[in-house]
């Protein structure tokens, strides 16, 4: 009967993730500020169409910004923005991008 409650606990673990959609996207983009919403959809597992969705919310909330160049986006991003939840209010989302990507984002707190 453990081996049943022990299984159940780790299949349910499998269905939640820390970051949402919109913070895998986010993090996609700084460590390809030039990816086709396509390729940041498959690395995020999202649809092609759920990515532009998202893409939208980061842009209208100022946490990035999109240039077309050429027949590409290029994406800038916003490192001063603010967590949306209050609870994390008083951090940028550079904090996060720092500790995800390799290379420092330009504007981020140490």
């Amino acid at each position: 009967m453990a081996d049943m409650a022990t299984t159940g606990e780790r299949e349910s673990t499998r269905n939640w993730t820390f970051l949402t959609n919109h913070a895998h996207v986010l993090l996609a983009i700084a460590r390809n500020p030039t990816a086709r919403l396509r390729d940041v959809a498959d690395e995020v597992g999202v649809t092609e169409r759920a990515a532009q969705a998202i893409v939208a919310d980061l842009e209208a909330g100022g946490y990035l910004h999109r240039t077309r160049v050429g027949r590409r986006n290029e994406y800038t991003l916003n490192p001063a923005g603010r967590f949306r939840h209050p609870a994390e209010a008083d951090r940028q989302v550079g904090d996060l991008l720092a500790l995800f990507t390799k290379e420092p984002v330009a504007g981020t707190t140490p």
